[in-house]
């Protein structure tokens, strides 16, 4: 459907349905969604033309001098809210940033991921598949980590007491049009994971953040709270998010060979080849917040070791089992971003670095199926295997280097994100923590 047609069966279905608010949904560059209403007298005349607002308060954005910014609706993003009411109801649309020029705004993190996408058609690709699994907490409320339950991985018992927490937002999800395959208990107390079928990036990208929206708003309406915060709990699994990728020609899996070994073309292992040599570079983005590299160390099922695998899960990028007959489903997981990361520039970054690799020419060295956690620091180093960075600090400090991510997030972007993160880096850094307080003063 094309977007005239899209547009008029929005107004068709706000007037059928009674909608009275609109919400024009975008992201600031760390990822937080950021809103504002319009009523919907005004619709149609910001399906046409956008709406105005001050960009000088959104994270990232302008400069205070240079403030105006056009929010544009994607109108094959509105949505009925369902957990708002239903009579005068609110919808929503996932808004593109222009500038009052009606250009693409470059401190647009949609605008980024849109650029790579571009890049990738240009390389003679057509899609970039993407399913992520998210992980999350649920806790009694925002101001403590107390469980709701003690179950583990897939329990179904009654200390599963979130059944019915997951149940709604599955439903929820699926009302506001995404698709979801999986749902279950994660391993760590009160953890869980609800997985949504794969789709394009830029559709992904915007179902992650609308994802993170719903289940937390389901959470509140049963009276807790819902984090996706990477390692909330000490000694426990923190949450990831896992994304599976594949790029297609047309309706083809570019990522298969039925005349390889590992069932995988030259595409897929220079691909693979990409995101493992610029992996360190792109850890401040998809690891992006101090806490996330809490996450990061060895043990707790997450991966820090730069390797890639068939079976290890304690590879930073694992290729599932080809199963005869699934040749569409050949893909490659990368297990270390988290769930609190940007996903419009992570997923950019991540692709890019994969062309990068193909553009380029990369090889993979032969999987790793031992588990990394085993091995020594000598025996890693005696097979080339590096970590990632082991603090918000040192992945700032080798992003702010790094010609790609500069390249595919934009001058903007990426000046304005290394300033941010540098500042809660230091912030962070110069903190007392408790540990301190409970083991050092007493002694010192």
């Amino acid at each position: 459907m094309n977007n005239e047609n899209r547009k008029e069966e929005i107004l068709k279905l706000v007037k059928e349905k009674d909608v009275k608010f609109i919400r024009l949904w975008f992201t600031d560059i760390l990822g937080q969604v950021k809103n504002f209403a319009i009523t919907d007298a005004e619709l149609e005349g910001a399906l046409e033309n956008g709406m105005g607002f001050d960009g000088s308060s959104i994270t990232g954005y302008q400069d205070i001098e240079e403030s105006d910014m056009v929010a544009m609706p994607d109108p094959n993003t509105f949505r009925i809210l369902p957990w708002r009411p239903q009579e005068k109801a609110v919808g929503r649309m996932i808004c593109d940033i222009l500038t009052p020029e009606r250009k693409p705004y470059v401190g647009d993190p949609r605008y980024a991921l849109k650029r790579a996408l571009e890049h990738m058609k240009r390389m003679g690709f057509d899609h970039y598949y993407l399913g992520p699994e998210l992980e999350y907490f649920y806790f009694r409320n925002d101001q403590t980590t107390e469980t709701l339950d003690k179950g583990g991985y897939f329990d179904l018992t009654s200390l599963d007491v979130a059944s019915d927490l997951r149940r709604d937002t599955v439903l929820t999800l699926e009302s506001m049009g995404i698709p979801i395959e999986y749902s279950h208990h994660e391993v760590g107390p009160s953890q869980h994971e609800i997985d949504m079928r794969y789709t394009d990036a830029l559709q992904m990208a915007d179902n992650v953040i609308t994802y993170r929206v719903t289940v937390k708003e389901v959470a509140r309406k049963h009276g807790v709270y819902a984090t996706f915060m990477p390692k909330p709990l000490f000694g426990e699994n923190g949450s990831g998010m896992h994304v599976h990728q594949s790029l297609f020609k047309g309706d083809k899996n570019a990522f298969f060979s039925k005349d390889d070994r590992y069932y995988l073309s030259s595409v897929a292992k220079k691909f693979i080849a990409g995101q493992l040599k610029y992996a360190r570079e792109l850890s401040a983005v998809f690891a992006q917040w101090v806490n996330s590299y809490k996450r990061l160390v060895p043990g707790y099922e997450a991966p820090v070791y730069i390797a890639w695998s068939k079976r290890n899960r304690s590879a930073l990028i694992r290729v599932p089992e080809y199963h005869p007959g699934k040749e569409q489903a050949t893909r490659a997981e990368l297990r270390c971003p988290d769930p609190a990361c940007n996903p419009y520039l992570t997923f950019a970054v991540m692709l890019n670095a994969g062309l990068e690799g193909i553009e380029k020419g990369y090889e993979i060295s032969e999987p790793m199926e031992e588990n990394l956690y085993d091995l020594s620091d000598e025996e890693r180093e005696r097979l080339g295997i590096k970590s990632l960075p082991d603090s918000l600090g040192e992945a700032i400090t080798i992003t702010e280097q790094s010609e790609l991510v500069k390249k595919t997030l934009g001058e903007h972007i990426f000046s304005r994100f290394v300033t941010l993160k540098k500042k809660e880096w230091e912030e962070y850094r110069i903190r007392l923590t408790k540990y301190e307080l409970e083991n050092l003063l007493p002694i010192l």
